[in-house]
């Protein structure tokens, strides 16, 4: 149950972000994470209902943590490619992200099998692979044969930053939403998306923006709404998950979803994939064996 759950989540944010980045392109980014994050709280709220359970303090705190450590982190990531190169920026990104929730599984005492233990090794290599799909000459300049100028090393430095804050801020999501999440409840979930959509409402603000309307026209209304109800249904994903099992592979496995955002770009947009990609859609699927075994 714990695969089916976290690849489950892996599915959901994937799709989420290509919805996201989609939206994002035919509109300013602000207004994409305010729709999306009023889209969220909509669908968390009867989730949260039709899961019972009380709300505890507790576990209220940790969402309320999570979502504005992932609303950042998510700040942070755009930010980072819009400044660096994205084949620095997204990978590094993603293994922090992985990294730091497997690194605390281990110190709290996770000990899975041999087996279990390549699988996730695998899956991080996968992840980093999958995620570093972005052409390199707009990184440097044209391809001319030259060294990277001072300019050049400056966005990667940015990036590398970016990239590693904004991949920590994720990792703290997982991390916060899945000690909300003991509390046996959806309402850490819910409030966590509350906390997120709070920290788009102050970035909103700042910018004088609003959210996308339906006037804006109806696939990029779509896509946004669409991008947050993904969004929040990966969260009950991944707590369910986490409960299920080991938290170590969940996180892992849930991580893969930059995998998912490639491959519907392959197939909606007909992006091509790199070898890279490729080769890490296969180590991912070795991977996720390994650890369902």
């Amino acid at each position: 149950m714990l695969v089916i759950l976290a690849l489950g989540a892996a599915l959901l944010y994937g799709s989420a972000d290509f919805l996201g980045g989609a939206a994002a392109r035919r509109a300013a980014l602000v207004k994409v994470l305010l729709t999306a994050g009023i889209a969220g709280v909509a669908v968390q709220v009867p989730a949260a209902l039709l899961a019972g359970g009380p709300p505890r303090a507790v576990g209220i705190e940790w969402g309320l943590a999570a979502g504005v450590v992932g609303g950042i982190g998510l700040m942070l990531f755009y930010a980072g490619l819009a400044a660096g190169p994205m084949s620095v920026v997204s990978p590094l990104s993603a293994l922090a992200a992985t990294v730091l929730p497997v690194g605390v599984a281990i110190a709290d005492g996770e000990r899975p099998g041999p087996a279990v233990y390549a699988g996730v090794l695998l899956c991080l290599a996968a992840t980093v692979l999958v995620s570093s799909g972005a052409d390199h000459s707009g990184a440097t300049g044209p391809a001319t044969g030259q060294p990277p100028t001072t300019g050049t090393w400056a966005r990667r430095l940015r990036g590398v930053g970016l990239g590693l804050a904004s991949g920590s801020a994720f990792g703290l999501f997982f991390l916060f939403i899945r000690n909300g999440g003991e509390t046996g409840a959806l309402w850490p979930a819910l409030a966590a998306r509350c906390a997120g959509l709070v920290v788009f409402v102050a970035a909103a603000l700042v910018v004088r923006t609003g959210p996308v309307g339906w006037r804006a026209g109806w696939p990029l209304f779509a896509a946004a709404i669409g991008a947050g109800a993904l969004d929040a249904t990966a969260n009950v994903s991944y707590v369910l998950a986490t409960r299920a099992g080991l938290f170590g592979p969940a996180v892992v496995l849930t991580s893969l979803y930059p995998a998912v955002t490639v491959l519907l770009a392959r197939l909606a947009l007909r992006e091509r994939m790199r070898p890279t990609q490729q080769a890490g859609l296969l180590l991912a699927a070795v991977g996720i064996a390994l650890i369902a075994a």
